[in-house]
């Protein structure tokens, strides 16, 4: 399950140690792990990374096809994740250890910035090769992040890019080293701890006003 660390002055969610598909329990803690790095007295930034093999593999499709009468409020919590970590109140890096697929690669690209593993993983969009279109919400956050050309590149063809690849296209912004991934990490935002948190977050909000409000909406209309 999902834990907090400190690493000086960057608090570090690390998600787990397998897929970290985003279960039920898997969201309720790192919404609780959001709430604790919100609420912190101390200035702070936060990275967050998995371990092993994945950075995350997105939603618990097993998980949604045993309880389809719950996925609108399972989506709903999901949409307002997207919607937390876009618009937190301190500065945010992915540190992409491994695989980020689907919702998992949605989740490290609503960070203000990501660091992907050099050697192994892929970051991929693969909804046009398993038959599931991006919803407006999760369309809208994608290219509120990329360019046009990224966005076609991505979400069209459902291509898995490796570390320099998506630097290349401008998935990610920088690759490190296996064992320096969550430093590299950190270290891109450790100067930037101290800004303020209430405007920071209005500054993402405004920023972001169009990707927030259609994942603010559908998370509204699946919860009601």
């Amino acid at each position: 399950m999902p834990e907090l660390r400190t690493q000086g002055s960057v608090s570090v969610l690390d998600l787990g140690e397998d897929e970290n598909r985003f279960s039920p329990e898997w969201l309720k803690a790192v919404h609780s792990l959001l709430d604790t790095v919100e609420q912190g007295a101390e200035p702070t930034a936060l990275v967050t990374t998995g371990g092993g093999r994945f950075y995350s593999n997105g939603l618990d499709l097993e998980w949604l096809m045993a309880h389809g009468e719950q996925a609108e409020t399972y989506l709903a919590e999901v949409n307002e994740l997207f919607a937390r970590v876009l618009t937190l109140g301190v500065p945010t890096v992915a540190a992409i250890n491994g695989h980020a697929f689907a919702a998992g690669a949605m989740l490290a690209t609503a960070h203000d910035f990501r660091v992907m593993r050099a050697d192994r993983g892929y970051f991929c969009f693969p909804e046009v090769d398993i038959s599931i279109p991006f919803t407006p919400a999760m369309s809208a956050l994608i290219q509120s992040k990329l360019t046009p050309a990224a966005a076609i590149a991505s979400m069209t063809t459902g291509r898995r890019f490796g570390g320099s690849e998506a630097v290349e296209l401008g998935l990610v912004d920088a690759t490190a080293e296996a064992a320096a991934v969550v430093e590299h990490a950190a270290e891109r935002v450790r100067g930037l701890v101290g800004k303020d948190r209430g405007t920071l977050a209005a500054i993402k909000s405004t920023m972001f006003a169009t990707a927030l409000a259609e994942l603010r909406a559908t998370a509204a209309k699946r919860a009601a």
